[in-house]
C-alpha cells in the first residue's frame, strides 16, 4: 500500500531504532514541522527520510539525487526558537521505499511503501560471529583512542542487525547497503564482513582508524 509522507532528505543513512536531533531552520523544513504539529494525534506525526546521494540538505540547489530506500520517522520532541527555527528529536521506526517526490506543497512529499524485513534471522553461529566481530572492533578502537562504546548488544537477531548497522563506522554507500539488506541474516553477514575489513585496516595502519565515526560513543538508548 502506498501512502504520502512529508519528506526530509538527510546527508546520512538512518536505521530503525536510531534517534536523531535536528536543527530545522530552512523555510521548507519549518513548513514541514509546522504541518506535523497541526496533526492532532502525536502518534501520527511521522515523516520520511532518505539519504542524499548527491547534493545538500539545504540551499537553493538542495538534493540532486536521492537513495530510494529510507526510514519512516516519528516526531518525538519539538522546541520552537525565537527566530522561527525548531529543535526537534525524531526516531526512525521502520523501512520505506520512496516511489516519487512532489514539492508543490511548500515542502517535499513522497509516495512511499513499507519495506519490512524478510523473516530470515540466520543461525546462532552467525549471531555469535557478528557479536564477536563487533566486540573485537570495539576493543581495537578503544585501545587506540580511549573510546568507549556503551551498552550491551541485543539478543534478538533483528534488533542486533539494526544495532550493528547503526554503529558500524562505514561510508554512506555501505551503510545504505546495510539498510537495504533484505533480512536480519543478510544484514548480519554483511556487517560482519565489513567490520572485519575495518579491523584489517586498523591492523595495517593502527594510527588511522577507518572513519571518524569510530570516535563517537555509542549507546543503545
Amino acid at each position: 500500500m502506498t501512502e504520502t509522507l512529508p519528506m526530509f532528505p538527510l546527508n546520512t543513512v538512518l536505521f530503525p531504532g536510531v534517534t536523531l536531533p535536528l536543527h530545522v531552520f530552512e523555510d521548507r523544513y519549518r513548513a514541514l514541522v509546522q504541518h506535523l504539529l497541526s496533526v492532532p494525534d502525536p502518534a501520527d506525526r511521522v515523516f520520511g527520510t532518505v539519504a542524499i546521494r548527491e547534493g545538500y540538505e539545504v540551499g537553493d540547489h538542495g538534493a540532486q539525487s536521492l537513495y530510494r530506500v529510507g526510514v519512516r520517522m516519528q516526531l518525538n520532541e519539538v522546541e520552537s526558537n525565537e527566530d522561527g527555527s525548531f529543535e526537534i528529536v525524531a526516531t526512525a521506526r521502520d523501512r520505506i521505499v520512496l516511489g516519487g517526490l512532489e514539492t508543490s506543497a511548500g515542502f517535499a512529499q513522497g509516495a512511499v511503501t513499507d519495506s519490512p524485513d524478510e523473516p530470515h534471522d540466520g543461525t546462532a553461529a552467525l549471531h555469535d560471529r557478528a557479536r564477536a566481530t563487533f566486540t573485537a572492533y570495539r576493543a581495537a578502537v578503544s585501545e587506540m583512542q580511549g573510546t568507549t562504546f556503551e551498552g550491551s548488544l541485543p539478543r534478538d537477531p533483528g534488533n542486533l542487525s539494526w544495532t550493528l548497522a547503526a554503529v558500524a563506522p562505514l561510508p554512506m554507500a555501505e551503510r545504505q547497503a546495510l539498510l537495504e539488506a533484505e533480512s536480519p541474516h543478510a544484514r548480519l553477514e554483511l556487517v560482519t564482513q565489513l567490520l572485519r575489513e575495518e579491523l584489517r585496516a586498523i591492523n595495517v595502519i593502527p594510527s588511522l582508524p577507518a572513519t571518524d565515526v569510530a570516535r563517537t560513543a555509542w549507546s543503545p538508548n
